[in-house]
């Protein structure tokens, strides 16, 4: 119930105008469990849970903000300790102000709201992106950046992961203005900084390291044509510090290379972490991952070397390729020694829409991350999904003709996962068609195209109305002889896919015709697929 009342304050003015004209001490008292709950609140929340149990999109098993708007709808702090899994979610708490949400799991499928991690206050007028750390003592370390104008980054601990305290010697990193910090270096000269979405902290040595993003020193000094180039493109500040509260800037993390980004591409919610050698986590290799965004493209990584205070990217990646769809990663490290991340999957629902609806925001699936035995990034969902199938169908030897289409009857669900293992053959495009309505006015295709060697997916046809119409392509080659693996998950207005464990794509669709058949095809030649399974799956979400 103190879920729900939570709920019902930060929507109050939305569902309960009476009750909103109540003054503001009131609703606190209300919080506070001083007041008895008026009959209206619990009618509300009741109400409330059932439209979103109903509502046709909000999913059922991707993690999803339980209450209130989703802002900057970053994942933020994560982290494990003692069995349980630790995410925060940045949102705009109403009458509040930018927040961090904090729920807890123990499998990675159903998740505990907390009270709220960190919120406007002691000094600052909003909690923006940051990460989480875990000291030797079991002390949890949260970075984030305060807002708004010239505050900087701040840090708030806790030991029992309920509540946190904001440190005392905040800012931390000062910023002289809006996410920049000028400064002088040791030979005397002006040199400005990125103050804003830190790191993940981490420990080398007995001490602290951090790194800040670039997006505001990017606008100021390096988005212009006639910019230098040394501040053109994506770029993080690495700090250092001995006891948590006296910060000391070191040097520029890594160099920004042109053949991999360009230069209107900023470096923003940074998370770096050791990569595994294997899925199942264990000893780590010797690379490490660095995860964030470019504002204006999205999720990208980069993996390489990382010694005396230095990153040496060895190769770059992307998550999203079209647009900047998937978003905001996020990622800890387990006790089996598993790196697992999450990202933000846009609503792409026009902001009227989307609020008439009382709820805005998803994360993708819990991804793995590991470093493959070829030295490319090994992606794959976090088999604690597995958990969560019910019945199976199971399909073999099945030849697909150029230009045919085979329905599968009776596989399909609003909550699915599938997994089709085909031979491509001759054919130029091979793959599968889900959400496909009676009328195939509504599909989304999810297929390997032979020629441009690129995993697609083509949600040009995924709605009636909403989501981006776009056909997202991924860099994907088959080996010489490799069957392609599709790893498929439907969750209502989120889908999924992992090809062959080394690439992946996630996009929000919104099937207006509710359809739910499930369609092989292929072009320009004919394809052998050897098995389809398909699994419906039960919901997670408490709502």
């Amino acid at each position: 119930m103190r879920k729900n009342l939570r709920i019902l304050a930060a929507l109050i003015c939305f569902h309960l105008p009476v009750y909103a004209q109540k003054p503001p001490d009131t609703v606190a008292a209300l919080l506070k469990g001083n007041e008895k709950v008026p009959a209206e609140v619990i009618r509300a929340t009741r109400d409330f849970r059932q439209r979103l149990l109903t509502d046709p999109y909000r999913p059922a098993f991707h993690f999803s903000i339980p209450e209130d708007y989703c802002f900057n709808g970053d994942p933020n702090g994560a982290f494990y300790k003692d069995g349980l899994y630790h995410l925060m979610f940045l949102y705009n708490k109403t009458g509040v102000g930018p927040s961090w949400g904090h729920a807890s799991s123990a499998d990675l499928l159903h998740w505990r709201n907390h009270p709220d991690a960190i919120a406007p206050g002691d000094g600052d007028e909003g909690c923006f992106s940051g990460g989480a750390f875990v000291d030797d003592d079991g002390t949890a370390i949260l970075s984030y950046w305060m807002l708004w104008g010239a505050k900087g980054i701040g840090l708030a601990t806790s030991k029992d992961y309920d509540v946190w305290k904001k440190s005392p010697a905040n800012p931390v990193i000062k910023s002289t203005e809006w996410g920049i910090t000028e400064m002088k270096d040791a030979s005397g000269k002006d040199i400005h900084v990125g103050s804003a979405d830190p790191s993940n902290i981490w420990k080398k040595d007995g001490r602290y390291y951090m790194l800040t993003g670039n997006l505001l020193v990017l606008h100021k000094y390096g988005i212009k044509d006639d910019s230098p180039t040394d501040e053109r493109g994506d770029r993080l500040y690495l700090f250092s510090s001995d006891n948590l509260k006296d910060w000391k800037y070191l040097h520029r993390f890594y160099e920004s290379r042109r053949e991999w980004t360009d230069a209107s591409e900023d470096n923003m919610c940074p998370s770096f972490l050791p990569l595994p050698s294997a899925p199942a986590g264990g000893k780590p290799s010797d690379k490490y991952c660095l995860l964030s965004i470019s504002h204006n493209k999205g999720c990208q990584y980069y993996i390489g070397d990382y010694r005396n205070d230095h990153f040496y990217p060895e190769q770059h990646g992307r998550m999203t390729w079209k647009d900047n769809a998937y978003f905001a990663p996020e990622a800890l490290m387990d006790a089996q020694g598993r790196q697992i991340m999450w990202g933000w999957i846009f609503d792409d629902r026009p902001d009227s829409v989307k609020y008439h609806y009382g709820w805005t925001g998803s994360y993708s699936l819990p991804r793995t991350l590991w470093l493959a035995k070829d030295g490319t990034l090994g992606i794959r969902p976090a088999p604690e999904l597995t958990k969560l199938r019910l019945g199976m169908h199971v399909k073999k030897n099945i030849n697909v003709s150029a230009g045919q289409e085979i329905p599968l009857s009776d596989f399909g669900s609003e909550l699915m996962e599938l997994e089709v293992t085909l031979q491509t053959g001759s054919a130029a495009q091979a793959g599968v068609k889900v959400n496909c309505s009676a009328d195939d006015r509504e599909q989304t295709s999810i297929f390997y195209d032979t020629q441009d060697k690129k995993l697609k997916f083509d949600a040009t046809k995924s709605g009636l109305a909403w989501g981006r119409k776009i056909v997202e392509e991924a860099p994907f080659e088959l080996k010489k002889g490799e069957p392609l693996v599709l790893h498929v998950y439907v969750d209502k207005g989120i889908v999924e896919v992992f090809a062959n464990d080394r690439q992946a794509i996630g996009r929000a669709v919104y099937p207006t015709l509710k359809g739910t058949g499930i369609k092989l095809f292929a072009h320009g030649g004919n394809v052998k697929v050897l098995t389809v399974r398909a699994w419906q799956l039960a919901p997670a979400n408490p709502y």
